[in-house]
């Protein structure tokens, strides 16, 4: 056998301190903590495979495959998946959100190119929306009430990624979340991806992608009110508002030579603010969360 043909092989070494945003951090009770991550660290490993530059498409699915038969228990145990196995089997939880984001992975394997808005944000719903639907689950929270917020924050959050990386992406992996068609509306070029600074109508697509994820932002900024976990609630809280800061960074930085993300300092005085916002709005919960309802029946 090649030193390639386990998950755990093709790992890079990246863990959950290492993300943008914060995993599982200590306003997540601790017993939740466990389940999270162990999801993050299975996850990682399809991730790291999808990504490896010396790993054929061919090579990249059948690892894939595999991760998601020993999460199900189709095929022989993987050290990568016997984590969250364990954890989903103690909980009464399906392997469905895990079992979709290999699926994003292996869309990764596939293709590397992006034709459009709608295709992606037909990869964040797999890439993406899955990890908040079973952070959302983990703590018993209504899906029918919070996983439309979560679903969009998720998205914002998987594109702003895209585009703080959209230079490394293109020079390691050979790969363009950037949709073809915003490229062509402002008349870019994916080889404007390799250049060292970005030139203005590159400039111009982040910038519009930025806004949009800003939109989504806003679409989702109430799910911390609509939560019952308030570590949970506090914890999303964070993460909104450091993406919010982030993506307004990138409606006017240049990701190819500019550092996008928080420094220390700024990190926990933007993540403290979404916090302190969501404690100062807790008393009016109950009417937030009436008025959620409301618009999910009409």
């Amino acid at each position: 056998m090649s030193q390639l043909d386990t998950a755990t092989a093709a790992r890079s070494g990246k863990g959950h301190r290492d993300e943008n945003f914060p995993v599982a951090s200590h306003l997540i009770h601790p017993r939740h903590r466990g389940a999270i991550l162990a999801f993050y660290n299975f996850v990682r490993a399809g991730d790291d495979v999808a990504d490896h530059a010396d790993l054929t498409s061919e090579c990249k699915l059948a690892l894939l495959d595999r991760l998601a038969d020993a999460l199900t228990g189709a095929g022989p145990s993987d050290p990568e998946a016997e984590p969250l196995k364990r954890e989903l089997a103690a909980r009464g939880l399906p392997p469905r959100h895990a079992l979709e984001l290999l699926d994003a992975f292996r869309m990764d394997a596939r293709k590397n190119r992006t034709a459009n808005w709608d295709e992606l944000i037909h990869y964040c719903r797999y890439s993406a929306m899955p990890v908040g639907r079973f952070v959302l689950d983990v703590h018993g929270e209504d899906p029918a009430r919070v996983w439309p917020a979560s679903d969009a924050i998720c998205a914002a959050l998987q594109i702003i990624n895209h585009l703080q990386d959209c230079g490394k992406d293109y020079a390691d992996l050979d790969r363009v979340y950037l949709p073809q068609d915003a490229l062509d509306r402002h008349g870019a070029t994916v080889a404007m991806l390799g250049a060292p600074q970005a030139s203005p109508p590159l400039r111009a697509v982040i910038a519009e992608l930025a806004q949009r994820c800003l939109d989504l932002l806003e679409e989702g900024a109430v799910l911390p009110d609509l939560i019952d976990d308030l570590r949970l609630s506090l914890e999303i809280a964070a993460i909104h508002r450091l993406a919010v800061v982030l993506a307004k960074g990138l409606t006017t930085r240049d990701p190819l030579s500019e550092k996008v993300h928080h420094g220390k300092a700024a990190f926990a005085l933007t993540a403290l603010g979404g916090v302190a916002a969501t404690l100062a709005r807790r008393p009016f919960r109950g009417r937030i969360v009436r008025g959620a309802a409301q618009g999910i029946r009409s």
